[in-house]
């Protein structure tokens, strides 16, 4: 049985994966952190994860980019593997990231489900393909309007992947409101949509001389995403020092 802490353990996507690994036999919650305290969990909630005692084998981390920082260090002095959904981070919090993988095992994705995922790779085939043939590339993307950060890391997940297969010759625009020019050929628009109790909604548009192709991800509840979480925390653990992501627990 692996034993996770739930940092964020409150939250909207906490209290979904708490609820999620009540049925699964091979995870069980030891612990969870958030700085609400006011739900009753089946297990100790702490509001850091410094305060937390209770041992086990790897991190699930839906909080904020704010308590980030804290929940590395942790990992670093645990040598703990952490399976890092927070989006929203600085650069600097990315490559201190990076630079835990090479202590312990860290899995770290900007989206948990399984299609997006498999959307990744079919966009690094379909660039290859329709870039040089001269198609403009946007991607719109819609969420609830709590979300916080704008663009969503899935969103410039799915622009990193177009950018890789080109030899990231790409270049992102996220708002045009300031410049009156024409479109960049080698540019990646980028635009945020935040309204009503939208879960997720990727869009990737491939927009040519007379033709448009789209490839479209809709998530109808967060619970695709806590599945996912779960099934890379049960990977994860026990797992070398390294970085890993959602293609190598789904083996694409």
């Amino acid at each position: 049985m692996v034993r996770a802490i739930m940092h964020g353990c409150n939250g909207k996507m906490g209290q979904m994966i708490t609820s999620l690994a009540k049925d699964d036999k091979e995870l069980e919650i030891v612990a969870g952190i958030d700085i609400y305290t006011g739900i009753k969990n089946t297990y100790p909630v702490f509001e850091t994860i410094e305060k937390c005692d209770v041992e086990a084998d790897v991190v699930i981390d839906f909080s904020n980019a704010s308590v980030v920082d804290e929940l590395l260090d942790y990992c670093e002095k645990k040598q703990m593997p952490v399976v890092l959904c927070t989006t929203g981070l600085s650069e600097e919090q990315i490559e201190k990231t990076r630079r835990l993988s090479e202590k312990t095992a860290v899995l770290r994705s900007a989206n948990m489900s399984l299609g997006i995922n498999l959307l990744l790779r079919i966009l690094k085939e379909a660039t290859q393909v329709l870039a040089p043939a001269g198609f403009d590339i946007e991607i719109v993307e819609k969420h609830h309007n709590l979300k916080l950060d704008a663009p969503s890391g899935t969103a410039l997940a799915l622009a990193d992947s177009v950018n890789k297969s080109m030899d990231n010759t790409y270049h992102y625009v996220y708002d045009r409101s300031r410049a009156r020019q024409k479109r960049d050929q080698k540019e990646i628009g980028i635009s945020a949509v935040r309204g009503g109790t939208i879960v997720g909604d990727h869009e990737v548009i491939y927009a040519g001389a007379d033709e448009v192709i789209e490839f479209k991800h809709t998530a109808y509840s967060k619970a695709v995403f806590g599945k996912g979480a779960i099934e890379a925390a049960k990977f994860l653990a026990g797992k070398p020092a390294g970085h890993y992501d959602m293609s190598d627990v789904i083996n694409l």
